[in-house]
C-alpha cells in the first residue's frame, strides 16, 4: 500500500485487548510495542483503541512505549524534566504545556537536519581532524617502537638522523644503573616513614 494511500484512509487503527495483546488491523496481525515505536519512527500515523470501549487509548500507549525505552537504558528525559513536567499537573498553566512541547519538539524536529551538519562540521572538520589525530598517534607509537628495539641498525621514524646508535650492552649497562638507582630511591623513602 502506498503512504498517499494510507494517508488519505486515515491512522491505522490498533486494537488492544483485555489480554494486553495489539491488533493491527490493516495488516491483520498481532504487534508489540517494539513493532509500535517503529512505526512511529517510520512517519506511520496510527490511533490504539481499546477493543471493548472504542475508546482512543493512543496517548496511554505512546506513553507506555516511552516508559520501556526508558526501561531499556536509552534515556532520552532527563530527571529535572520529568520532575517539572510532573508539577505542571493541576497547575494553572497546565493547558498551556501540550501545545508548548508541541511547538518545541516541531521546531527541533525541522532543525534537525541543520544540527546533525553542524555537529558532522564539529566532530569531523570533514575527516582532516580524525586524519591528524591518526597520523599523531602512529607517530608516538613508532617512536614508543624505536625505544624498544636498541638492536636496529637503521634510524627508526621519529629519530634524528645522524644520532649514534648506542651498543646494547650499553644501553643494558645504562638501564642497569638506573634500575640500581631508583631501587636506592625507594629503600631510602620507605626508611624515613
Amino acid at each position: 500500500m502506498s503512504d498517499e494511500k494510507a494517508k488519505a484512509e486515515g491512522p491505522v487503527i490498533i486494537k488492544k485487548y483485555a489480554n494486553r495483546r495489539l491488533y493491527n488491523t490493516q495488516t491483520s496481525s498481532y504487534v508489540t510495542l517494539d513493532h509500535l515505536a517503529a512505526m512511529v519512527k517510520d512517519g506511520t500515523e496510527f490511533e490504539v483503541q481499546d477493543a471493548r470501549t472504542g475508546e482512543d487509548i493512543t496517548r496511554s500507549v505512546l506513553t507506555q512505549i516511552i516508559f520501556e525505552e526508558e526501561a531499556k537504558g536509552q534515556s532520552l528525559l532527563p530527571i529535572k524534566f520529568l520532575r517539572q513536567l510532573i508539577r505542571f499537573y493541576g497547575d494553572s498553566l497546565q493547558a498551556f504545556v501540550p501545545g508548548y512541547l508541541d511547538m518545541s519538539m516541531d521546531g527541533f524536529t525541522k532543525n534537525q537536519g541543520a544540527m546533525r551538519d553542524r555537529i558532522a562540521e564539529a566532530l569531523g572538520g570533514g575527516n582532516k581532524m580524525v586524519e591528524d589525530m591518526t597520523r599523531q598517534n602512529l607517530q608516538m607509537f613508532e617512536n614508543a617502537m624505536a625505544m624498544f628495539a636498541p638492536f636496529g641498525g637503521a634510524a627508526k621514524p621519529g629519530e634524528q638522523a645522524g644520532k649514534a646508535q648506542a651498543k646494547p650492552s650499553e644501553d643494558i649497562s645504562e638501564l642497569k644503573e638506573e634500575m640500581e638507582a631508583m631501587r636506592k630511591q625507594l629503600a631510602e623513602l620507605s626508611q624515613r616513614k
